[in-house]
């Protein structure tokens, strides 16, 4: 049924792609990117990062996607979920000198002020230099729950409904003069 479900999701990926604007980093190496991504403005509660970093409401913002189709394929032969967190904070560490390359080199780079993310993958993210940040609207959080619920379902074979309930979407911010230190060059 997985297979079935997967082979689906791949199939409708590159119209769900086409439509939310999204663009593919280039790679080198062996591995492409994680990551989809897109310059979008924050439509958020505004928040002040730890380096002081104020990102307000309209400020410009790379928004970082990350590519869950291709992820999960990946992902499918690994069982242990401790070998699933480590191939995905390793691939996401890899990925991230990209979008700080791309930034860099965006003409706009002078108006983006970091990038964010939202997910409920948030174990780890503080070593990898993000702030996790609670969403605070009650409803745009519930509704980015249950976008996700489908890529939890088929990520993670063995999950009750208690601990998928119990989890929470996140915003992940990262300042780009973090991102900069962390993963220039």
């Amino acid at each position: 049924m997985r297979g079935y479900v997967l082979s689906i999701w791949n199939w409708l990926d590159p119209i769900y792609y086409f439509f939310s604007r999204l663009t593919l980093l280039p790679c080198e190496g062996a591995k492409s990117n994680i990551f989809r991504i897109r310059v979008t403005k924050y439509k958020g509660r505004n928040v002040i990062l730890s380096d002081g970093t104020r990102i307000n409401k309209n400020d410009i913002l790379v928004k970082i996607h990350l590519h869950n189709a291709k992820l999960l394929k990946e992902l499918k032969d690994i069982k242990s979920d401790l070998k699933k967190a480590k191939f995905i904070y390793h691939y996401v560490q890899k990925s991230l000198p990209e979008v700080e390359h791309y930034i860099r080199e965006c003409r706009q780079a002078y108006m983006i002020k970091g990038i964010v993310g939202i997910t409920m993958l948030n174990k780890g993210c503080e070593r990898l230099g993000f702030e996790v940040v609670d969403i605070s609207n009650p409803i745009y959080k519930w509704f980015k729950w249950f976008a996700f619920l489908p890529i939890e379902l088929l990520a993670e074979k063995h999950t009750s409904w208690e601990i998928l309930i119990s989890r929470k979407p996140n915003y992940l911010f990262m300042s780009t003069n973090k991102l900069s230190e962390m993963y220039k060059g």
